[in-house]
């Protein structure tokens, strides 16, 4: 017997064939106005109740149903399970891996709910609406082609660069929305949250939560809101982000609710599930992937794993993730604009892989002189393959890439090697270009030219570690700290794919500053002296170094700059008068 067989003689032996669950004043036996006779589907109604009721349970199962007999999508059993889930809980977090499907079934999932709920409004968010726009367009347009009879119950559907409207012929329509502010004031029946471990949590408590608060109401003479639908559902679907957020506090909290079975429920998978049936990537590539890619992002992307430290971290990963608010790279400055560079020669512990990094900082100042933000707006590696005199060439063509006024570098170890440099005129192999040499600002230390450029700042960390290690804390607590947003692989247009160096390997390099940070740990020593403590050796710090070091900089001696160059104005002014 079908499941909708069995469902249908459960009724009939429970006497419940004359009663409707969802509306329990609905009366099967009606007539048409002005006939003694009932028509076909009159006769049928209470048949048409229980099928949606069925479908609504098991949207896997009325997927089957429909499905086309050549090139049909056969689910899996964890796939049928996640469908189910999402039509029974009242809200769902799921942490998947990559090529899991997650996106594909949610996709699937709002598109048959707005089918079987007449007039609901649905609502899928993602970062931003560009990107939750490209995702719903994909993911539909995989629908329609493995089950074309769904094409029925759509109207003309509008898709755009950041914008995605699906329209159906019961009035129920699916769009998108942005994870930001830009989002509050709309009001959608139920939303999927997309990537929710970059969610901000007061964003969502602002903006996206009340966008539900009003439920739908049934379509008919009785116009009532069903007590037993779903209203108001919120899910959450993601790879996994750092331990300590408030998206991983979101997803404990779901747990323990989930336990004292309040409605909710809590998912994941890792990669070997989707393996196991033949989805995504194979095991073997899978493999590969792992020894070519950082452990973190392999964690999260592939092992779905929380990770990072909540405990003696650097600095509140909140906070942190918070910093991530420009969502434009500058491969060059502008010169209107205010630049200093940070440099690091790493020491990593895998050979090969020593990489001297500049962090470019661009400060934007309040009219009295004040720092107000600190913008990280590109990250460049230079391979420490390379001998010092070429690396110097480097760091002094980011310089006038940026028109830099000062550029800080860290002179301990193998940095006095690329300082030394810095102190000469240097000649491009490749292009027999020559750059000046440099002087430093704060040591006798004489350059190979008299007359150099004073640029450099010879820091030796050792000797300001906690005030360095300070700056770096309260620039990201103080929000003034901001980093390139994260952008998933989808988020590219073909113009950022031709120009990856420009508008692809920045952002790339953020994710891995953001992951050299969170693999750090916080030490108070005696005296009350602060120390950075790697918790795996495998990571390298050279970005978040660059980065700690420029900052460090720029408050001691730039802070007020501007202020004390205006006050001087003033001051000559009144003697003049």
């Amino acid at each position: 017997m079908t499941s909708y067989g069995k469902f249908q003689s459960d009724n009939k032996k429970y006497g419940m064939r004359n009663r409707d669950n969802y509306n329990p004043a609905f009366n099967p036996t009606l007539k048409s106005k002005g006939s003694t006779q009932q028509t076909s589907f009159e006769k049928n109604m209470d048949k048409y109740v229980y099928f949606v009721a069925w479908a609504r349970w098991f949207p896997d199962l009325f997927l089957d149903l429909v499905a086309p007999k050549e090139g049909r999508l056969n689910l899996n059993p964890d796939q049928r399970v996640f469908m189910r889930i999402i039509f029974r809980y009242q809200s769902v977090y799921g942490v998947f891996p990559r090529g899991w499907s997650k996106t594909m079934l949610e996709v699937f999932g709002l598109e048959l709910c707005a089918i079987f709920f007449p007039g609901i409004d649905l609502a899928l968010t993602a970062q931003t609406k560009e990107s939750a726009a490209a995702l719903l367009e994909s993911k539909h347009r995989e629908l329609m082609k493995f089950y074309p009879i769904l094409q029925n119950e759509v109207l003309k559907t509008n898709f755009g660069k950041n914008a995605a409207e699906i329209p159906f012929v019961n009035n129920s329509i699916i769009d998108v929305l942005p994870n930001s502010a830009n989002a509050k004031g709309q009001r959608r029946r139920r939303i999927n949250v997309e990537e929710s471990a970059l969610l901000n949590n007061e964003v969502f408590e602002d903006a996206l939560k009340p966008i539900v608060n009003i439920s739908r109401t049934t379509v008919g003479k009785t116009a009532m809101i069903d007590p037993q639908e779903m209203n108001n559902q919120i899910n959450f679907f993601t790879t996994s982000g750092f331990r300590g957020s408030e998206e991983y506090l979101r997803s404990l909290n779901m747990y323990k609710s989930m336990k004292r079975c309040e409605g909710v429920i809590v998912l994941g998978a890792d990669w070997h599930l989707a393996s196991w049936f033949g989805r995504g990537l194979s095991k073997s590539d899978i493999l590969k992937e792992k020894e070519d890619c950082s452990p973190i992002f392999f964690a999260q992307n592939y092992e779905s794993r929380w990770v990072g430290n909540s405990n003696d971290a650097l600095v509140n990963i909140n906070k942190l993730l918070n910093t991530r608010s420009l969502e434009t790279p500058e491969s060059e400055g502008d010169w209107d604009e205010e630049y200093y560079l940070g440099v690091d020669v790493a020491r990593s512990v895998r050979s090969g892989n020593n990489i001297t990094a500049i962090a470019p900082i661009r400060i934007l100042r309040t009219s009295a002189g004040k720092i107000k933000k600190f913008q990280l707006t590109n990250i460049i590696e230079v391979s420490g393959n390379l001998n010092f005199t070429a690396q110097s060439v480097e760091v002094k063509k980011a310089k006038i890439k940026y028109n830099a006024k000062v550029v800080c570098v860290d002179t301990n170890g193998l940095g006095i090697g690329l300082h030394d440099e810095l102190l000469k005129i240097n000649t491009d192999i490749n292009t027999g270009e020559e750059y000046p040499s440099w002087n430093t600002l704060n040591t006798d230390v004489q350059p190979e030219k008299e007359g150099a450029e004073r640029c450099i700042y010879d820091l030796k960390p050792q000797s300001a570690n906690t005030q360095v290690i300070t700056s770096f804390i309260d620039c990201v607590d103080s929000g003034k700290l901001q980093l390139l947003i994260q952008k998933a692989k989808s988020e590219y247009s073909i113009e950022d794919m031709e120009n990856k160096r420009g508008n692809v390997l920045p952002f790339l390099l953020t994710d891995s500053l953001i992951e050299e940070i969170t693999n750090l740990k916080l030490e108070v020593l005696s005296g009350g002296k602060l120390a950075i403590k790697k918790l795996s050796s495998k990571y390298d710090k050279d970005k978040f170094s660059a980065l700690q070091y420029v900052l460090w900089y720029v408050k001691t001696f730039e802070e007020n700059v501007v202020q004390k160059e205006d006050n001087i104005d003033a001051l000559l002014a009144c003697i003049i008068m």
